[in-house]
C-alpha cells in the first residue's frame, strides 16, 4: 500500500497495490531468463542495461533490487520485459518462481522501474564481457567507439535491423545496436540475453549477415 494524493494533498488513507501480471520465459541463453510484464517497464523504444549494482544507482530501482540476489550478474530492461542474467552457481529451475514472484510483487508496489536511461557502455568497457562471444564468431572484428565514422549506408542498414532483426532479438530477451559500417563490414552490439549467448553466432551469421 502507498499514500493516496489528490491535487497535491496527501491523505491518511492508503491506495491498494496495482495488480500486475508477470510470467517467465526461457531464452536461447541458458544463463538468462526473461520476465514479461503486462505493463511497460520503460518508455517507448528506450532500453537499459546494467552489469553491476553500482551502475543501477539513480537509474533503475528495479534493477538495483534485483542485484541484491547473490546470483544476479546482469539486468536488461526493454519494453515490457526484464532479462535477468545469473551466474553458474545455481540453476533457473531452483529460483525462477521466486524471481517471478519477486518482480511481480515489486512492480505492483512501484510505478517506475527505470527512473533514468543509463548511458551505453563504451566498447572498451564491454570487451571483456563479450570476449567469449566474439571468439566464437568466426571473423569477428573489434571496433573501438573512437574509430566509428558515419557512412552513406548507415540509414539503410539501421532500417533493415529495426524491421527484421530487432523484433526477433527482443523476443529472445535481448537487443541489437548498430555501431558502424566500416570497409564492407557491419558492426553491431548484442546486449541483454544475446550477449555471450551460445546462439549468437547463428544469429549473426545465418540471420543478420544473410539479410544484409
Amino acid at each position: 500500500e502507498r499514500p493516496c494524493t489528490s491535487q497535491g494533498l496527501v491523505f491518511d488513507i492508503r491506495c491498494m497495490s496495482q495488480p500486475v501480471s508477470v510470467y517467465a520465459e526461457m531464452t536461447p541463453n541458458p544463463e538468462v531468463m526473461k520476465f514479461v510484464s503486462d505493463r511497460p517497464l520503460i518508455a517507448g523504444s528506450d532500453q537499459a542495461e546494467f552489469n553491476s549494482k553500482a551502475s543501477t544507482v539513480g537509474y533503475s530501482s528495479l534493477a538495483e533490487e534485483l542485484f541484491n540476489f547473490p546470483f544476479v550478474t546482469g539486468v536488461f530492461i526493454s519494453g515490457g520485459f526484464v532479462s535477468v542474467t545469473k551466474d553458474d552457481t545455481i540453476g533457473w529451475e531452483m529460483i525462477v518462481m521466486q524471481m517471478r514472484e519477486y518482480i511481480q510483487s515489486w512492480l505492483s508496489e512501484n510505478e517506475t522501474a527505470v527512473e533514468k536511461i543509463p548511458p551505453v557502455l563504451p566498447q572498451s568497457a564491454m570487451a571483456a564481457e563479450n570476449k567469449a562471444a566474439s571468439a566464437e564468431t568466426e571473423g569477428a572484428v573489434q571496433l573501438n567507439d573512437a574509430d566509428i565514422v558515419p557512412s552513406e549506408h548507415d540509414e539503410a542498414i539501421v532500417a533493415l535491423l529495426e524491421e527484421f532483426v530487432r523484433p526477433a532479438v527482443e523476443a529472445d530477451g535481448g537487443a541489437i545496436d548498430f555501431r558502424a559500417f566500416v570497409e564492407g563490414t557491419v558492426h553491431v552490439r548484442l546486449r541483454g540475453a544475446c550477449a555471450g549467448c551460445p546462439s549468437s553466432t547463428a544469429t549473426l551469421k545465418d540471420g543478420i549477415e544473410r539479410l544484409l
